[in-house]
């Protein structure tokens, strides 16, 4: 079977000159019959773009999101009015009240919904315990990712305020898609808030498995001194065939891929990745 992977909303306008774009990200999974939403955008706006590509997003099997950002679940509750019949995943401290903060200015990052919410739309929602967990054939959830890479550092202003205090939001609630594919492995990434290649190599230690294909959201755009330089040489990896990363990677990332890397594919809303 083919596994389709479409980008139903992003930071970038596409050739569809229809469809919505917001800073945000929202992938749409097809495989063997299944349907996969991981993450909403942070509008309805993906909704709409489904419905442009002809796309039926009221019947899914699983929805997961991949932290608790606004930009990748504001668009949940919308969701939750069109459908409710889906098993939703997300990582243990996805409902923490997260935050920016510069000095003495705070900017909330979090939810517009909480576990209330889904009890009251009678969602069947799953927290992931385990580092890896299948949800559905060939389908992974990835969580708990290995923190080995030195010049992956987190930047100091994402903030969780819990017990009438602001601690350092360690990202542990980040999770991402892995999908087993006869090529390899096609991984989906939020923001990568652990760290890209953190994610990856977890990815691997776990399904002993190579990566073939890389799409989402790998936050190079806040890398320090020559970690973009590490970062974009990791993407060298022969055996990753395709890179289709977007979101907060940022212009200057992106740039040197398309100039530096023959296996970089430009995702935007509303592009298309098919692997068979």
């Amino acid at each position: 079977m083919i596994l389709k992977i479409t980008t139903l909303i992003e930071n970038t306008q596409g050739e569809h000159k229809a469809l919505l774009y917001e800073h945000g990200l929202s992938f749409f999974i097809e495989k063997d019959n299944y349907k996969v939403l991981f993450d909403t955008g942070q509008s309805s706006a993906f909704l709409s773009n489904a419905n442009q590509l002809n796309i039926d997003i009221g019947h899914l099997d699983c929805v997961v999101l991949s932290h608790g950002h606004y930009d990748h679940s504001g668009g949940f509750r919308a969701l939750t009015e069109k459908t409710s019949h889906f098993k939703l995943f997300t990582g243990q401290g996805f409902f923490d009240e997260k935050y920016g903060v510069s000095n003495d200015t705070c900017e909330f990052l979090g939810n517009n919904f909480d576990e209330t919410y889904l009890s009251f739309k009678g969602i069947d929602h799953q927290f992931v315990n385990e580092r890896l967990k299948e949800i559905l054939p060939g389908i992974y959830i990835i969580s708990g990712f290995s923190r080995i890479h030195d010049d992956e550092t987190i930047n100091p202003r994402f903030k969780i305020f819990k017990d009438g205090t602001f601690h350092q939001d360690l990202f542990e609630d980040e999770i991402t898609i892995a999908i087993d594919t006869p090529k390899g492995l096609a991984v989906l990434l939020g923001c990568s808030h652990p760290g890209m290649k953190n994610i990856l190599d977890t990815a691997v230690e776990l399904l002993k498995k190579p990566i073939y294909a890389v799409l989402g959201g790998t936050h190079m755009i806040e890398a320090q001194g020559n970690s973009l330089d590490v970062s974009l040489d990791y993407l060298k990896k022969e055996s990753i065939k395709i890179i289709s990363v977007c979101h907060c990677t940022g212009h200057e990332a992106l740039d040197r891929l398309a100039v530096d890397n023959k296996r970089y594919q430009s995702n935007r809303t509303g592009s298309s990745l098919f692997i068979s």
